[in-house]
Parts: structure tokens; C-alpha cells; sequence
């Protein structure tokens, strides 16, 4: 019973992780483009200050409990649990080292103007953007399979299902 708890957990944690991010890649990020620059500088601000905490958190508390359910399995599901959690520390990584220092310049672009040079450094923001929604989605799909498959998981010794 624990294990498929901790499973539904993971599940939903990164199935919501997935979710923003593919709503994000899919819908804010167009539209972004088809704004004026100061409209999009302005909005990416202020939309960042509202995603530093309820990404972080989905981020943080879909790791932990795709890590959880690693510990808790054995076999196959041990590792997929392993490899979404993993996929999901990729995801945080991505964004904390690549997308938040974009972020930082954004927002004192906001206040100011943008560089000559801004178009490249967007660019290179939604690259970054596409890659942690590619990995979290991947995240979310190692913990699918395991659902498919109707939970038949190898427990490791002393965890009840």
C-alpha cells in the first residue's frame, strides 16, 4: 500500500512538473514571441516571481518522490523510479542554472532596456526551457510505465504493497 502511494504521489508530482512546463513551452512562450519586447520583459518578470516557488516546489517534491519510490522498489521499477528522479534533478538543474540567471537579466531589462544582443540570449532561454519540459515529460513517463503494468513491481524486502 505504501509503495502505491508513494507511486501516486510521484505520479501526480510529476505529472503536474510536466504539465507547466509543457503549458509553458506550448502556450507562454509563443506567445511571448508574438508580443512587443516590453510587453514580454514586463509579463516574464512578473510571472517569474509567482514561478520561483510553486516551480521549485514541484521540481523539489517530484525528485524526492520519484527517489522515494527508487527506495522503496527493486528491478525495473527501481530503476525507472531512478532514472525519472534523476530526470527531474535535470529539470531543477536546468532551470537553476540556466534558465534563473536569464531570468535575473530579463528582469532588470524590464526596468531599463533590453541589449542588442537580447534576441540570443531569449533564444537561449527557450532552449533551456525546451530542455527541462523534455526532461521532466521523460520523468513522467518512466513513472507511467510501471502504472501500465499494473504496479506488478519487485518490492525490496521488508515494504509492504
Amino acid at each position: 500500500m505504501r509503495i502505491r502511494l508513494v507511486h501516486g504521489f510521484a505520479l501526480l508530482c510529476t505529472g503536474l512538473l510536466a504539465g507547466a512546463f509543457g503549458y509553458g513551452a506550448a502556450n507562454l512562450v509563443p506567445t511571448f514571441d508574438a508580443v512587443p519586447l516590453e510587453m514580454r520583459l514586463s509579463f516574464h518578470a512578473e510571472l517569474m516571481k509567482m514561478n520561483g516557488i510553486t516551480m521549485q516546489a514541484a521540481m523539489g517534491a517530484s525528485i524526492l518522490s520519484s527517489l522515494t519510490l527508487a527506495v522503496l522498489t527493486a528491478g525495473r521499477a527501481r530503476l525507472l523510479a531512478g532514472a525519472a528522479g534523476l530526470l527531474a534533478l535535470a529539470s531543477f538543474l536546468i532551470t537553476r542554472f540556466g534558465n534563473v540567471p536569464i531570468n535575473g537579466r530579463i528582469k532588470q531589462w524590464a526596468v531599463t532596456s533590453a541589449p542588442a544582443d537580447h534576441a540570443e540570449i531569449l533564444r537561449r532561454w527557450e532552449l533551456f526551457n525546451d530542455m527541462r519540459t523534455l526532461a521532466a515529460f521523460a520523468a513522467f513517463v518512466l513513472l507511467i510505465v510501471p502504472a501500465f503494468g499494473g504496479l506488478r513491481t519487485t518490492v525490496r524486502a521488508g515494504h509492504a504493497l
